[in-house]
């Protein structure tokens, strides 16, 4: 049996709750072997982002050649990136590459509230990496961000924003709706035909530190592993939804802290 190898292209969470640990656990936890390039260092814990170190250009872009040139990649998750120049380095490696498969997260402000990205980052996001993605991930203020707007506050606002973000060039649009009211969770994916909707009851829990990053790299993962996006998207967002499920049964510090990844494997230890 070939196991699937997927690649997490982000910024490291020295908390373990987001980011490159987010996106390796989750992968293992779904049975994909994980590699990753780092964009950026964070010292950063459950209740704030303290430090964030960019990577250098150059070596953001060593990491994709070298691992590219080794391992068979079967899909790419791209989470926090930082700078226009970072964004362009890792643009310019894709295409290098010939690396597809692309799930992008446009992770832009922490859930400690610190911004993640830069200003100046957000048209180089718009015009070198959504039309290589084969999902854009934005949940609801990004997608405001994205299109210069409010963010969307209902499910008709959402599936509006999910068509506009398609135009930008992406090939489907998964928005998550975690930040609307209401007992529901909805997220909604648009693939330029159509919408599907993924409905779950909200949890009560403040544990919800990398429910984006996990999200989008449980999608990454089935995809490398030949899944449908739409039939990704559905197990994904019920994986998460039970990873925040979990998230209580952790004692990790004392703010927003992580879901749990390994949820279904610790529960038989």
């Amino acid at each position: 049996m070939k196991i699937a190898n997927a690649l997490t292209i982000a910024g490291s969470d020295s908390g373990g709750g987001a980011g490159i640990q987010a996106d390796l656990k989750t992968f293992s936890a779904l049975g994909v072997y994980g590699a990753s390039v780092i964009t950026a260092l964070t010292a950063q814990n459950t209740r704030e982002v303290r430090a964030i170190h960019p990577v250098p250009i150059e070596f953001v872009a060593t990491q994709i050649d070298t691992v590219s040139e080794d391992i068979d990649i079967d899909a790419v998750k791209i989470g926090m990136l930082g700078t226009a120049e970072i964004i362009g380095a890792v643009a310019d490696g894709l295409e290098r590459n010939s690396l597809d498969k692309v799930i992008l997260d446009p992770v832009m402000i922490a859930k400690s509230g610190d911004a993640l990205l830069q200003d100046d980052a957000i048209s180089a996001l718009r015009d070198r990496l959504i039309p290589k993605a084969m999902v854009v991930t934005p949940n609801l203020p990004e997608a405001g961000v994205l299109l210069d707007t409010s963010a969307p506050s209902t499910e008709d606002e959402m599936a509006e924003a999910a068509e506009a973000i398609y135009k930008l060039g992406a090939a489907n649009v998964l928005v998550k709706g975690g930040h609307l009211t209401g007992d529901t969770n909805t997220d909604i994916l648009y693939d330029g035909n159509g919408f599907y909707r993924f409905k779950h009851k909200k949890i009560n829990t403040t544990n919800t530190h990398g429910t984006g990053c996990t999200l989008s790299s449980a999608i990454a993962a089935l995809v490398a592993k030949g899944v449908s996006l739409s039939e990704a998207t559905a197990t994904a967002t019920d994986y998460i939804h039970t990873a925040i499920a979990g998230a209580d049964s952790l004692n990790v510090g004392k703010g927003h802290g992580p879901v749990h990844h390994f949820h279904a494997l610790w529960s038989q230890i």
